[in-house]
């Protein structure tokens, strides 16, 4: 057995311990600092009544009225919604939503007229919108090659495992591969005015500005940049199984086309939860003397190409205008009344406690 002894403290708070070869060994006893020996100096609060109903006040007085700011700002927000799923039989898009799958080759169109019952002024915002897709399932959000997006040309031609089994079709590599990208969004979706003189008027929609300025520029490259030919730069791939064209050919322009398409990137940021939308196209505001979309009778054209039957899912077109909060959602309003009115009423209750009990343990105090 091995025997040691202490033979010294040193000043730092290290035990030397001499072992029977003669050497010297230091032990694992921190040093003897204030910071490792905890004696750094500290404060501790010290609640009395005092401190404590103030705070409540003030966390009240300060939070009720952000809460009734935050959520008069989202009820100001205009906000219109359409269910275009087909679940009913009185649905224009009954038929579609029936008979349409994965693999049919024919796609089918609905149209659906709806009335809007007050003007919206500023830009419109068009989303799509989908219930009970599980985007957040642990296996489909790590289904994607982050290298192949970002336009690696050998990661085009060997895709990631994680892609499986959308990795490989008919023996040649997917671009882009992975579930995610075969789950794409892809219905059309068009707008049309409804002229009192009995005219359809297209309304204009803006295709681009839709994705994160990060993830068009940065994180999604198309490969061979210095290559304007994106069909002899995709040579050799494939497209991912439920799509109807090639991602080389999403979009004629040239710098919204192949993996920096933005319909594309918008889908690629999955969603946090299974009901969620997605920012499909901007209406923007061209005239300061006329709406954006003046009040009356629209038409909403979809080409049926997406289909959630199979899933119990539900689709739906959202235009909503937004504030410097961003979109409609009443949520974080409430918090803040709920939170402060919390507050605001434990104050006035400790208060009531306070005023009724402190004077009394204060003169049992001074009589003992």
């Amino acid at each position: 057995m091995m025997a040691s002894s202490y033979s010294a403290k040193d000043e730092d708070g290290h035990i030397t311990v001499t072992g029977p070869g003669g050497g010297t060994l230091r032990s694992k006893k921190p040093e003897n600092t204030a910071f490792k020996q905890q004696r750094l100096p500290a404060w501790q609060p010290i609640l009395t009544a005092g401190t404590v109903l103030p705070a409540f006040f003030i966390i009240g007085l300060i939070f009720i009225p952000i809460g009734i700011g935050l959520y008069v700002t989202s009820n100001n927000i205009k906000e219109f919604e359409i269910d275009y799923t087909g679940v009913d039989m009185s649905s224009p898009c009954f038929n579609c939503s029936h008979n349409f799958s994965w693999n049919s080759s024919r796609p089918c169109t609905c149209t659906i007229p709806f009335y809007l019952d007050q003007p919206y002024e500023s830009n419109v915002f068009m989303y799509y919108g989908l219930s009970n897709f599980y985007q957040n399932h642990r296996r489909y959000v790590k289904s994607r090659d982050d290298s192949q997006l970002n336009g690696d040309t050998e990661s085009l031609k060997k895709p990631s495992k994680e892609c499986e089994p959308y990795a490989y079709h008919e023996n040649k590599p997917i671009a882009p591969c992975g579930a995610i990208a075969n789950s794409m969004f892809n219905d059309t979706l068009e707008l049309f005015y409804n002229d009192p003189n009995g005219t359809k008027v297209p309304i204009p929609l803006t295709s681009t500005g839709i994705a994160w300025w990060t993830d068009k520029h940065v994180k999604f490259r198309n490969p061979g940049s210095n290559n304007p030919n994106l069909t002899a730069v995709f040579q050799g791939t494939t497209k991912p199984v439920n799509w109807h064209r090639p991602v080389y050919e999403l979009d004629p322009d040239p710098e919204n086309n192949g993996f920096i398409n933005e319909d594309f990137i918008v889908w690629m940021r999955t969603a946090a939860l299974p009901t969620f939308r997605k920012l499909y196209r901007i209406i923007q505001k061209k005239n300061n003397m006329v709406p954006t979309l003046p009040r009356g009778n629209y038409t909403l054209e979809v080409v049926y190409n997406y289909p959630v039957l199979s899933f119990e899912g539900r689709k739906r077109m959202i235009l909503s205008t937004i504030s410097w909060m961003g979109g409609k959602n009443p949520f974080l309003g409430i918090a803040y009344i709920t939170v402060g009115s919390v507050c605001f009423f434990l104050g006035v209750v400790l208060l009531i406690i306070h005023h009724k009990y402190g004077n009394r343990n204060n003169s049992a105090d001074i009589s003992n």
